[in-house]
């Protein structure tokens, strides 16, 4: 294992770097796009709620490899090039942010819906007591399924392997092929995601406890 350390460290960090790089955006876009969606389900507007279902319905029942594949190898036929780093970290934006709509949706829903009639009933409108008041308890509601789901975008992050995303999962194929040793290649490969993953999980737990 420390062979695999010392002989290819400098590949391991390249595909460090991309795997956290691919996570914090789709991290950043997923929550902000599945903020959005879960609006959109629990809005007044029927045709709002009918979008904000079908995106999720359609994003959460198709596979991730199947999304990705589609950025990589359909939309450059027809559209724009874009190569695998773009698309699989499209693809877990997508995939990961139908998921998080709906952990925000169920949050939204469990704040007293008297709240959002008294907001409206002092001026504000729906966008404002939304905002100001719903949402912030919401999140504080769903940290935890949402910790669970930033965790699972981490380790999905590794369908980039399959769109040569120079991700971790890449990198440990290419070390693996290279020096047959299968075994400490994705062993390593194990390790530097828990360096990811654990701190993050432990982050979401400490905010827990903050919030509540």
């Amino acid at each position: 294992m420390l062979k695999i350390f010392t002989d290819y460290g400098s590949q391991l960090l390249v595909g460090f770097g991309w795997t956290l790089l691919s996570s914090v955006l789709a991290l950043i876009a997923s929550l902000i796009i599945g903020t959005l969606f879960a609006i959109l389900e629990v809005v007044p507007n029927r045709a709002c709620r009918l979008i904000g279902r079908v995106y999720v319905e359609v994003f959460r029942n198709i596979p991730l490899l199947v999304i990705t594949m589609f950025f990589y190898l359909v939309i450059p036929l027809y559209i724009v090039k874009i190569n695998g780093f773009t698309a699989g970290t499209i693809g877990l934006t997508l995939y990961t942010s139908a998921f998080i709509a709906e952990t925000v949706r169920s949050g939204i829903q469990s704040v007293d819906q008297g709240q959002m009639e008294a907001s409206r009933s002092v001026g504000m409108t729906y966008v404002q007591a939304m905002r100001y008041i719903i949402l912030p308890q919401a999140f504080k509601i769903v940290i935890p399924p949402l910790g669970n789901q930033f965790i699972n975008l981490v380790k999905n992050s590794s369908v980039l392997a399959f769109v040569a995303g120079f991700d971790l999962m890449y990198q440990a194929n290419s070390i693996a092929s290279l020096t047959f040793d299968t075994i400490n290649s994705y062993f390593v490969v194990g390790i530097l995601y828990l360096i990811i993953t654990l701190p993050l999980s432990y982050y979401m737990q400490y905010l827990e406890k903050r919030l509540v």
